[in-house]
């Protein structure tokens, strides 16, 4: 991946008393903002927040509240705001935001792992005005289908059918701005499909969206990796011909047929 795609703001306390220091650093990120992006042409991305969750309700009012105007005060940054509870959002982002729109450098993201998430979030995530709205499919635990999800009032069928070949007058561009794909770590991890993340891959190729394929996970597939020595598990999905193999995360790797996937919105959404 390339460098510095994420910087961690906060962790999951969400403490400014205890994090003084991390809640200042974006304002020196801001104003270093032209070495930046004299550097790496584009501005630098803040994903907030790794350890925790803007939006669950636990979080202290007055510190989300801070949140907020920290954005606003920071224009020069891109806001990765990501979040398991996107039905919460509405309700606790800046009420002028759901009013006038958000900030053009904040991204929304919800998190989604099968088909019965994606049918129940991606539709109160497109009813949310931000500038970038992204999807991460993290881990990844079943296909899923991005055409025809359930219409909800004022909506629509705000995703033209993707069929399995492709995708014919799709306006996902428009709706979805980025994808992020990956499989499942750790020792209790499940493994991911190949064609799972390939039929994402292709739903977003044909809609011209972005698509970051992150990591296998602990299991890849054995035909897709520089024939690594197999170790512990193995898992063989009945459509398969090759097992998933448990190589653990680093060896894994994120290749997905001879290619790496690391596609970003484009600035200026």
């Amino acid at each position: 991946m390339a460098e510095n795609t994420e910087i961690s703001l906060a962790d999951s306390t969400f403490n400014p008393r205890s994090r003084t220091k991390t809640w200042g650093d974006p304002i020196k990120w801001n104003n270093r903002h032209d070495a930046f992006f004299a550097e790496h042409g584009r501005m630098r991305r803040v994903f907030c927040a790794s350890l925790g969750d803007v939006f669950d309700k636990d979080v202290d009012t007055q510190w989300r509240h801070d949140l907020w105007n920290l954005i606003c005060a920071t224009p020069n940054l891109d806001w990765l705001l990501l979040t398991k509870r996107i039905g919460n959002a509405p309700n606790l982002v800046d009420s002028r935001w759901m009013e006038y729109g958000f900030p053009d450098n904040v991204w929304l993201g919800a998190t989604v792992v099968n088909q019965e998430e994606a049918d129940r979030d991606i539709p109160k995530l497109l009813q949310i005005p931000a500038m970038v709205r992204f999807l991460s499919i993290e881990p990844m635990l079943g296909a899923i289908d991005l055409c025809n999800l359930p219409s909800r009032s004022g909506i629509g069928r705000h995703l033209d059918s993707l069929s399995n070949a492709g995708c014919e007058e799709a306006d996902l561009s428009t709706k979805i701005n980025w994808v992020i794909c990956g499989g499942e770590s750790g020792s209790n991890a499940r493994p991911i499909h190949p064609d799972w993340v390939r039929s994402l891959r292709n739903q977003c190729h044909a809609a011209d969206v972005p698509f970051l394929f992150k990591q296998w996970g602990e299991f890849g597939p054995a035909n897709d990796l520089n024939s690594p020595p197999l170790r512990g598990d193995m898992q063989i999905f009945g459509d398969m011909k090759k097992p998933m193999c448990r190589f653990g995360k680093k060896t894994a790797g994120r290749w997905l047929d001879g290619v790496q996937h690391n596609a970003f919105p484009k600035a200026g959404l």
